[in-house]
């Protein structure tokens, strides 16, 4: 069975809005292995289209980028994905599907398939995972920003039972970052 992963940045005080955080080369280089060693990419609409013509156009023609965003530009344009959306009608490329198919049935049927494992990112469709336990693994960047403001990760969702999670893994970048990567217990 393939495993369900999890990966998103966050301020300290739990934030999710990417506009609070430290874009960096250190970042990319750490999540280009993660979405490029992916089979599938699972979004919802919102984070699909904060992705989408982004990284795809600078993968097609790279202009003034950095060696680091053209590669995960590379590494995210190379993998399939799947849009949950009751509203996106089209998806740009031709690896990427938009479904409005249940939830947890879909992910279940995809998670029994062959391969390496499923990458998820963004909040509403992986709150939704996380609530049906079907999440694996977890990556949290915590940036050393104090937002003071918005929408935190988790607002909202309701756990049938506490979830336990093990540290496998800790990063610390220069610009002051820490990665963490969780198993569920």
């Amino acid at each position: 069975m393939r495993n369900l992963i999890y990966a998103i940045n966050l301020t300290i005080d739990g934030c999710f809005d990417h506009t609070n955080m430290i874009a960096g080369e250190e970042l990319l280089e750490y999540y280009t292995p993660l979405v490029g060693d992916a089979d599938l990419l699972v979004y919802g609409r919102k984070t699909y289209e904060l992705m989408v013509p982004y990284w795809p156009d600078i993968a097609k023609t790279p202009t003034d980028e950095t060696e680091a965003e053209i590669q995960f530009a590379r590494a995210f344009e190379s993998v399939n994905k799947i849009v949950f959306s009751r509203t996106l009608d089209n998806a740009e490329g031709g690896n990427t599907r938009i479904t409005g198919a249940n939830l947890r049935d879909e992910i279940l049927q995809l998670k029994q398939e062959e391969g390496r494992y499923i990458l998820t990112g963004g909040v509403d469709i992986p709150s939704q995972l996380i609530a049906l336990g079907l999440v694996d693994e977890y990556y949290f960047v915590i940036h050393p920003v104090l937002a003071g403001e918005g929408r935190r990760l988790f607002e909202g969702i309701s756990l049938q039972e506490k979830l336990h999670l093990k540290l496998v893994e800790s990063t610390v970048f220069k610009t002051g970052c820490i990665a963490l990567h969780y198993l569920k217990h």
